[in-house]
């Protein structure tokens, strides 16, 4: 059994040997001028005002994880359409309940302020 596994042990050295060797080979091979503008940072021109480590507001945050939530479960609806033909009407039932669960999902969060912005 434990020979099945030798290909996949053999692919995991080689790959953390060659990430190695490049990350050395780049390193020799890059040129190196730290100056103090390039220990900024931020090259762009404008000086930073604050200390990047400032408190924000818990609504950003809300609001980030439901982006991600909602954009994940949307994802869901891609196979969906590429067996759209085969599944028939059972699948677009599948879909409609899906979507009601995200709209009611969607005006729950509407209705709690988490999608307001002032």
């Amino acid at each position: 059994m434990p020979e099945g596994y030798l290909p996949i042990f053999a692919l995991g050295l080689f790959a953390a040997i060659f990430a190695v060797a490049v990350l050395g080979l780049a390193k020799l091979v890059r040129p190196s001028a730290p100056g103090e503008v390039k220990q900024e940072a931020y090259e762009c021109g404008i000086r930073a005002v604050s200390d990047s480590r400032g408190r924000y507001t818990v609504r950003f945050y809300v609001v980030a994880i439901l982006f991600v939530i909602f954009d994940v479960e949307t994802i869901f609806l891609f196979p969906w359409a590429v067996y759209y033909r085969q599944l028939g009407w059972f699948g677009v039932a599948e879909v409609a309940v899906f979507l009601a669960i995200l709209i009611v999902g969607y005006i729950w969060a509407y209705k709690k302020g988490a999608l307001e912005w002032i």
